[in-house]
This record gives C-alpha cells, structure tokens and sequence, in this order.
C-alpha cells in the first residue's frame, strides 16, 4: 500500500514559548495523517463509531531527531507497516522538506465500540487492507 501524505504548517498553538513544536503535537499531527488517509479510503472515524467500531492507539514508538519550528512546512506521511486481523501497524513521519524531523510506529487496534474488546476489522476496510 503506498504512502499518504499529508502537508500541513506550523502554528503559534502548535509550539512552546520558543517556537518549537511540542512534543506531543507530533502525535496530533500523525492522527489528522491517519484520519485522512482512513478517508481517503472512503471512511471516517464518524461512521465508524455509528457502526459500533473504535480504532484506538494499543502502542506508539517514537524517535525525535529535529525539532520543528514556527511557520514550518511539513508533511506527514502515514503507511500500513502490517495488518492482522484485528489490529494494524503504521510507519509514520513527519518531515520538513524531505528531511525526517519525528519517526514513529503506531499500532492501532480495532475494537467493538461498546464492549471495548478487540473485534475484527469491518469486511469494507479489511478489503481495503488486503489489496
């Protein structure tokens, strides 16, 4: 499956009293990634929901190599690592002009949305996932 991009810019909100993002926005931003690339597929974490499904982060690892600034480009790709039947592993990144700035690998689960226990993906989106 091939790599979604998703270029956004850098906002006062995003950053600390020095301009520098935030730590934990780099997850925001990987977030809007993968919410964009679940529509550029043709959901939406909306009608998930409404139809009894939640995906859910199960594990993040995360490598900082530079940090981003006030007003920066970036891109934030999201792609499928490797998928099971109830849970799927995404490599991500954040990058400003080509360059990686944040690494990581998230691991979403698939869970039944009011038992909150793991259930297998939507046959739709496990199509998807099996081209």
């Amino acid at each position: 499956m091939s790599e979604f991009r998703l270029p956004l810019r850098v906002y006062i909100e995003d950053t600390d009293a020095g301009g520098i993002v935030y730590y934990v926005n780099y997850f925001k931003y990987m977030e809007r990634a993968r919410s964009e690339w679940l529509r550029q597929h043709g959901f939406t974490q909306r009608e998930l929901l409404d139809a009894g499904v939640q995906l859910v982060v199960h594990r993040l690892e995360c490598r900082y190599a530079k940090p981003a600034r006030l007003d920066d480009e970036l891109c934030v790709t999201a792609a499928v690592a490797s998928s099971g039947r109830c849970r799927l592993s995404f490599a991500q990144s954040v990058q400003r002009g080509g360059e990686p700035l944040c690494e990581a690998r998230v691991d979403i689960a698939c869970l039944d949305a009011t038992r909150l226990k793991p259930r297998p993906w939507p046959p739709a989106l496990a199509a998807v996932l099996n081209a």
